[in-house]
């Protein structure tokens, strides 16, 4: 039951990515650059994201997955490295190849070779990201 639906929930977000433009490298950083020939258009999109999971996350309180046991507990809403470092390497992944993880998978099929490029670097980084936090926080510790 849980592959299932989890193919469905794949499947309605690859669909909507598609669909939104976010999978358009060019309408992404059009979003970005504020300053030059800006494409506000993807605001709607990631307001039509996050207004129906604010909403959802007000409803979990009480309330059992279909699938699981319970639902995961919210993350701590705390400022620190970890999360500023993580924020400013996606923000800049996201700005130069216009994709961050999920538009790039929606993309594979008819995005071309820098698609797959793409890829396998963020796979690389996946692999490399551990190690590399590791070292980072036995070099300084985070507060």
């Amino acid at each position: 039951m849980r592959l299932i639906f989890a193919f469905i929930a794949g499947g309605l977000f690859g669909t909507g990515l598609f669909l939104s433009g976010m999978t358009d490298t060019a309408k992404v950083q059009g979003w970005l650059d504020i300053f030059g020939n800006w494409d506000p258009t993807l605001a709607f999109v990631m307001g039509g994201a996050i207004v129906p999971m604010a909403v959802a996350w007000q409803l979990v309180p009480g309330r059992k997955p279909l699938t699981e046991g319970s639902f995961p507990a919210p993350p701590e809403p705390r400022l620190g490295r970890n999360l500023v470092v993580g924020s400013v390497m996606f923000g800049m992944g996201w700005g130069l190849a216009g994709l961050c993880p999920g538009p790039a998978i929606a993309s594979l099929s008819y995005g071309g070779m820098g698609h797959w490029i793409f890829l396998a670097a963020m796979l690389a980084g996946m692999v490399l990201a551990p190690s590399l936090r590791a070292r980072l926080d036995r070099a300084v510790p985070a507060e």
